[in-house]
């Protein structure tokens, strides 16, 4: 699937729930069903400063695609990197360059967080595009 593909069907997924507790529940099950991220990359490199919760990213290039894998201390925080990593794991780093990422604001997942945890959505964003950037323009 494309990004804008699945952006749209986390869009729909979200907005099968009427309550925000079970867009919660959907949003904190998505990060309990990330891969594990390595306890060897749990590395201040790996730390995506600014935000409120410990959250790591690391990135890999396989295939000329770039593989995402990420944790957080905290779940709903964890959640909030899942919904980034299902979007753009797996594409080539030109779409993830060139992805909207506005498709966060849809999710209504900003007005109902904390103003710390709604900053750290674009620090997440911001940070997945870079480690995109780093893989731009090598074959694989």
């Amino acid at each position: 699937m494309t990004i804008p593909e699945k952006q749209q069907q986390l869009l729909d997924d979200l907005n099968l729930f009427q309550d925000w507790t079970e867009r919660y529940e959907y949003v904190i099950g998505l990060g309990k069903r990330l891969a594990p991220l390595a306890a060897s990359a749990k590395t201040s490199e790996h730390l995506i400063r600014g935000c409120q919760s410990q959250v790591w990213l690391d990135a890999s290039f396989q295939d000329g695609k770039v593989r995402y894998f990420a944790d957080s201390d905290s779940v709903i925080t964890k959640g909030m990197i899942a919904l980034f990593v299902n979007v753009l794991d797996n594409q080539s780093p030109d779409d993830i360059l060139q992805a909207d990422m506005s498709f966060i604001e849809q999710t209504g997942l900003k007005e109902h967080l904390a103003p710390t945890r709604a900053n750290a959505l674009s620090l997440m964003a911001t940070q997945m595009k870079q480690r995109a950037l780093a893989f731009a323009g090598n074959p694989g």
